[in-house]
């Protein structure tokens, strides 16, 4: 028995199995789904054998199959159970990761009842408590991996601002934390709030400078990590775990600074409200964040592993809107997409480079799932399928 296959044959075994049903399966969603000439040319292995190629020429990139919940996975074209059986190590990829992660829309995205408890979630427990278990689920990995593959003089896990594409990491971070400084006008002695401390790299770089910030996080690993900077540096600062809609300060803040933390703060107008009653007028607030132009347009798999809950990359529109019924001026907004695409990239270079040592230490799951989060958002950023921001508000003296 022999079927043919874009850009090989297929014969025996092979083509009556399993195997060869996926393959013709695949060849048939091949032909649908790219236009004539236009496909990426990809290969499917078995372990061992010869690979079947779909598209003209040399395969960019393999999927090596070595088990028959590999061939199931694939069989079911759901971009998520196939992410799975990927980290669970049924298949590998050989090639270019980015190639196939490119054409994730080939695999489709729909699970509807999941998409709806995301939502249910806050309704049933509340916003906040919701907030604190998602947020656990991200951030409360050993610190250590993360450190890994962040840049090595500030930890920060947002975009930085690049002079140019060859610029370092850590020069572009630092370019950052100087922008929201010098944006919110902050002096020795001034009170800033910092909304999500992470890994402290905002509050190490201001508080050196004599700026009293207060850091809120409520990861609990984050907590001790920035608790541990302020004590070794003697900084004017503290850390707070403790939800931003919970804060309730003595006094008013100077400024106001929230890096990457607007995609866990979907309800604009409940966020920008919080701002106001935390800010002094006439202080100013920095902000970035990466975002889609459809709200809460995540995928199943960043949902599920990645960013549970009810967030939502910014929707720039949506944002202004809101923006638009408050006493807020809004000062300026820059396109940050390709900032944080080199952002990532970096992540995802240095995370590769330190494989083995994720492996040994976490096991081959954890290093899988963020490869595929750090170079499918790479490749999301450099196609303009994720977009970045950043922003300053301006609170008038008129609000007081």
């Amino acid at each position: 028995m022999e079927s043919t296959v874009t850009g090989t044959t297929v014969s025996g075994d092979a083509a009556s199995g399993t195997f060869g049903r996926l393959v013709r399966l695949i060849e048939r969603r091949y032909e649908s789904f790219f236009p004539p000439g236009q496909g990426i040319t990809f290969a499917l292995q078995q372990a061992g054998k010869a690979p079947h190629v779909f598209g003209p020429g040399e395969p960019e990139v393999t999927l090596v199959v070595h088990d028959k919940s590999a061939v199931a996975a694939l069989g079911s074209m759901d971009r998520t159970t196939i992410c799975e059986a990927y980290m669970d190590g049924s298949f590998d990829i050989e090639g270019d990761i980015t190639r196939i992660l490119s054409m994730r829309n080939f695999f489709p995205d729909r699970h509807p009842l999941r998409f709806a408890w995301r939502f249910a979630q806050p309704f049933i427990f509340g916003q906040v408590s919701s907030d604190k278990k998602w947020i656990a689920q991200h951030y409360d990995y050993d610190q250590d991996f993360y450190l890994l593959w962040l840049d090595r003089e500030h930890r920060c896990y947002s975009q930085g601002i690049f002079a140019h594409d060859d610029e370092p990491l850590e020069d572009a971070i630092t370019r950052k934390l100087d922008t929201a400084i010098e944006a919110t006008g902050l002096k020795p002695g001034d009170r800033v709030l910092d909304i999500g401390g992470g890994w402290g790299a905002f509050l190490e770089y201001a508080g050196n400078k004599g700026i009293h910030v207060t850091s809120l996080t409520i990861s609990r690993e984050s907590e001790k990590f920035l608790n541990g900077i302020i004590a070794r540096d003697g900084l004017p600062c503290q850390a707070l775990r403790e939800h931003f809609f919970e804060h309730q300060p003595a006094e008013r803040y100077d400024a106001i600074v929230n890096l990457g933390v607007t995609e866990h703060l979907p309800d604009y107008r409940a966020s920008l409200a919080k701002y106001q009653a935390l800010l002094k007028p006439g202080g100013k607030i920095y902000l970035d964040a990466s975002a889609a132009r459809v709200k809460y347009s995540v995928s199943d798999f960043l949902e599920k592993y990645i960013y549970p809950g009810n967030g939502s990359l910014l929707c720039l529109h949506d944002y202004l809107t809101e923006l638009s019924k408050t006493p807020f001026e809004l000062l300026s907004v820059a396109n940050d997409r390709h900032n944080y695409y080199l952002t990532i990239k970096h992540w995802a270079q240095r995370l590769d480079d330190a494989r083995e040592e994720v492996e040994r230490r976490w096991g081959k799951t954890l290093y899988r799932k963020f490869q595929l989060y750090l170079w499918g958002c790479a490749d999301g950023f450099s196609r303009d399928m994720i977009q970045a921001y950043r922003w300053v508000l301006h609170l008038p003296e008129s609000a007081g």
